[in-house]
């Protein structure tokens, strides 16, 4: 397979080591401010902030497979993506304390070469158990949260939050690794013999 060959539109430490886990080789690119996204609908916005950020990596890389995700937190019909500050990371985890939310990872692949894309959305539901203000002032306190959707990580301190996860546990950590595979073997990569087919 022509590993080096695909690119990761993201410089997020958990998608890195995840991509890393499947023992791919690719190289990594900096979306930018590519989650800006004005939709209101929560899958239409993740699928849209992960096509740009796909895009963005296509203006720079040529003959590619690009790969590009995006996680939110959706409860109560609210979108909760990174918290803006402390403060803002209290509230959310005030908001999910002792309640199930819904995680939304849209993945997006596109082959520059031939300009064939795709996109999926994975849902995942997480139930959180009751915090109190003493234990999330201390968890916000660790820095954690401040760059994660939602305010939380469940592959880092945060996991000891999360009381019951139904559906996939790495959509929660952002990206879905059983649909990405399922995506990218309609590009003809298959991860399990590690060959592309033409």
């Amino acid at each position: 397979m022509d590993t080096h060959k695909i690119v990761l539109a993201s410089t997020s430490p958990r998608r890195i080591e995840l991509l890393r886990q499947l023992g791919l080789d690719f190289e990594c690119f900096d979306p930018g401010n590519s989650e800006n996204s004005t939709q209101t609908d929560p899958v239409e916005r993740v699928k849209e902030n992960a096509e740009k950020k796909a895009t963005s990596a296509l203006e720079h890389h040529k003959y590619r497979i690009v790969i590009a995700a995006d996680t939110i937190v959706l409860i109560d019909g609210v979108i909760l993506e990174k918290p803006k500050d402390r403060g803002d990371a209290v509230k959310m985890l005030s908001t999910l304390s002792g309640r199930t939310h819904k995680v939304l990872t849209a993945i997006a692949v596109v082959d520059s070469a031939t300009g064939k894309r795709a996109v999926a959305v994975e849902e995942t539901l997480v139930k959180i158990k009751e915090l109190t203000r003493e234990e999330i002032e201390s968890y916000v306190d660790s820095g954690e949260p401040l760059d994660k959707a939602g305010a939380y990580a469940a592959q880092g301190l945060g996991a000891v939050m999360v009381e019951r996860i139904d559906g996939c546990f790495y959509n929660v950590v952002g990206l879905p690794l059983s649909r990405l595979h399922s995506v990218l073997l309609g590009f003809g990569i298959d991860l399990f013999t590690g060959v592309r087919q033409h």
